[in-house]
């Protein structure tokens, strides 16, 4: 069925580098080949899965249309599918899909329909809808040949690579079912391990269980894997065929997608990181060569203005404090004048007399600065205390 679904796919999906990346490999110690589904139309490997499944329906299904549940990724693929193919979709995404996922769905013609707070409650109300319409439903990895189309991976790499480590996300489970079975069908010996997040472990659970589990909430940036009831089929598969399965925190995830950013010049989601964020944290098993996909690249942009962020600031690249000044000419110019003899570089000032608690002689300043690391942090504010200004840190 995978190499029908490549054929199938001709033209339609691109085939996404496979880079070595020389950063993670040093960082690893292991040599690092990333596949770049980030690059696939649409943004993420989802096209692959849905757009395989929408070829195989008859010219009687196509006429009543397709209906998905999504995330937002899956709702891109099925979205683009049916477009190409010329016929009506309904996509139902929660509430809180990010608006960029949302947006990009309906520019490709399908009807989104906002329900739930999460995947299950949307695909509970997909179901509704399609036994009202009689659409078929493309499901977003509990599919023979949605899996078969995400398999199609596998073979690029095998193509190009011969790889003893392949590790992807795990949601629902359709992408590492599709690898795992191409890849184990051309040589057992290749380790396939899944990642998923801490706050998403539902296949985890039911790997270490042997039987199917379900969770009962999920609580992680990777929305796209934000799944609380795995695929029966993908998790029978993924029991046999998967090596190992392990988990990353939001905030291991949050700075692979920093490190992808600004070491390796690539946007990636939250799902699309949780490969490179295992790597990094030290927690994938096996070594040799080691090929990641990172399966989606549709981050919000908000997002990444909060991770980055965050992470400039954990790293010690970032400064924000209060003190408050003597409100007369001079006072501001001496504390900058100090500021720049630690080298450090501002970024804003918000100089402030009208505060309740301030005195009519006092003036509050709020300083953010670009600095080195924590140990310049600890530099300046040494020199601030050792110049009588009282500091605090504020978020």
């Amino acid at each position: 069925m995978i190499e029908q679904a490549a054929v199938r796919l001709q033209g339609v999906a691109h085939r996404t580098p496979l880079d070595l990346s020389t950063t993670f490999s040093r960082l690893s110690g292991r040599e690092v080949w990333l596949k770049h589904e980030n690059l696939q139309k649409t943004g993420s490997f989802k096209l692959r899965g849905a757009y395989n499944r929408i070829l195989t329906l008859s010219p009687e299904d196509k006429a009543k249309g397709v209906i998905a549940a999504s995330a937002g990724n899956h709702a891109q693929g099925v979205a683009y599918g049916a477009s190409a193919a010329g016929i009506p979709a309904t996509i139902v995404m929660p509430e809180g899909a990010p608006l960029s996922k949302v947006s990009a769905t309906r520019s490709y013609g399908a009807r989104v329909v906002l329900s739930g707070i999460s995947y299950d409650e949307a695909y509970q109300k997909a179901k509704e809808i399609q036994e009202q319409t009689g659409a078929t439903f493309v499901h977003a990895f509990d599919d023979p040949e949605v899996i078969a189309g995400q398999g199609t991976i596998g073979l690029e790499i095998l193509e190009e690579i011969e790889p003893e480590v392949v590790v992807a996300p795990i949601g629902g489970g359709g992408l590492v079912a599709g690898l795992a079975t191409a890849i184990k069908g051309r040589n057992p010996r290749i380790k396939v391990i899944g990642i998923q997040a801490a706050g998403a472990p539902a296949m985890y659970l039911s790997k270490r269980a042997g039987s199917w589990q379900e969770i009962i909430q999920v609580d992680t940036i990777a929305d796209g894997i934000a799944v609380k009831k795995p695929g029966q089929l993908t998790f029978q598969i993924i029991n046999d065929l998967v090596d190992e399965i392990v988990t990353v925190t939001d905030e291991e995830i949050a700075q692979a997608i920093l490190m992808l950013l600004e070491r390796g010049k690539t946007i990636v989601e939250g799902a699309g990181a949780v490969g490179v964020a295992a790597l990094l944290a030290g927690k994938l098993p096996f070594s040799g060569r080691t090929a990641i996909v990172l399966s989606g690249g549709n981050i919000d942009v908000n997002m990444v203005a909060t991770i980055i962020n965050r992470g400039l600031s954990k790293a010690g690249r970032r400064l924000r404090f209060r003190t408050i000044l003597v409100d007369k000419p001079g006072s501001l110019q001496k504390l900058l004048e100090l500021i720049a003899g630690t080298r450090a570089n501002v970024i804003s000032i918000t100089h402030d007399r009208t505060r309740p608690t301030l005195t009519y002689t006092q003036a509050e300043v709020i300083l953010e600065l670009e600095t080195q690391d924590n140990q310049h942090i600890g530099e300046i504010l040494a020199i601030l205390q050792n110049n009588h200004y009282q500091v605090e840190i504020v978020s």
